[in-house]
């Protein structure tokens, strides 16, 4: 038994310890917003936050938190940070096809949090590993910027 806190509810799972905490989240509590990407941690489809920070939750086992405070993509907008970002996302008109938005989403939301004024070079570093194939770069750094209350968008 595995005890873990995702969106501010604790939840009490009988499951392996090394099951990755994608599945936890999607095929055991039915959380089926963080996406299944690439399955190795590299296209960023599957990022959540654990205590806040943005995580990879394919490549993350269960163990590893367990006891910490998980966020997926339901929950990001009880944030502050993650109300910004949604709503720039939607004034912005960003996804396109929208399966790696969760994802874009939560690596926006942490770097909003922690960079009031981030520039370009400090959101290439936070949303590097996340990738849009539609290829809405622009208006994902648009967005970002948007949600930090840089003007010049």
């Amino acid at each position: 038994m595995i005890t873990l806190n995702v969106n501010g509810t604790l939840r009490n799972l009988d499951i392996p310890d090394d099951m990755p905490l994608l599945w936890a989240l999607r095929d055991v509590l039915n959380m089926t917003g963080t996406k299944f990407g690439c399955g190795m941690g590299l296209c960023g489809a599957c990022t959540i936050h654990i205590d806040g920070f943005p995580t990879r939750s394919c490549v993350t086992p269960v163990s590893a938190a367990a006891n910490k405070r998980i966020t997926t993509i339901g929950a990001i907008g009880n944030t502050s940070a993650g109300k910004k970002v949604q709503a720039a996302w939607l004034a912005l008109d960003v996804p396109q096809c929208g399966y790696c938005q969760s994802g874009q989403i939560m690596s926006a939301s942490a770097l909003v949090a922690a960079n009031a004024k981030p520039s370009d070079g400090d959101i290439d570093a936070a949303m590097a590993g996340n990738i849009c194939r539609c290829g809405t770069y622009p208006r994902i750094r648009a967005a970002i910027k948007k949600a930090a209350g840089d003007k010049e968008v």
